[in-house]
């Protein structure tokens, strides 16, 4: 895509990502060259079109996977649309933008926008749509986890043996 095409206004990018085209959009910028499954690295992989998911055949479990797996996005029922208008908002803002904004401009709860703002943070402090697990060093503050038999319900006693 070039740059001369691309959205400029938030009217213009919300006509121009619908659906079928966020999707595509994500695909191409996902894997440029060619879909790639995400547990075995295979490049056999068929499309289902009524549902936007591939099967990789090469999987002994066939298992499924959509454009989201592996990126920001996973979990999220929120469309790439949504996202997509999502992360212009925040970087066309120049001195950022609050959630309560988002939540009024894309029509999503301020929880949702929340969610979104945050996701689209880590992603542009990376620099990539890849979803970071914890590694490397991992610091944990004071944590208390069960607790005195004394305070607990009869039948949580006789599930842990006390």
């Amino acid at each position: 895509m070039d740059l001369e095409s691309f959205p400029k206004t938030l009217h213009e990018v919300i006509r121009y990502f619908d659906a079928d085209t966020a999707h595509d959009f994500f695909v191409e910028l996902r894997w440029p060259k060619g879909v790639i499954c995400p547990r075995c690295d295979s490049k056999r992989v068929s499309f289902i079109s009524t549902r936007k998911v591939w099967t990789c055949m090469d999987c002994k479990t066939r298992k499924q996977f959509s454009v989201k797996v592996g990126s920001i996005f996973e979990g999220s029922p929120i469309k790439l649309d949504k996202w997509f208008a999502a992360m212009w908002l925040l970087t066309n803002a120049k001195n950022g933008i609050s959630s309560y904004e988002v939540h009024r401009a894309l029509g999503v709860t301020q929880k949702t926008a929340w969610f979104m703002m945050h996701r689209i943070r880590v992603a542009m402090q990376t620099g990539s749509f890849v979803k970071s697990n914890l590694t490397g060093t991992v610091e944990v503050d004071e944590s208390y986890i069960g607790g005195r038999g004394r305070f607990m319900h009869k039948a949580t006693k006789a599930r842990r043996g006390a």
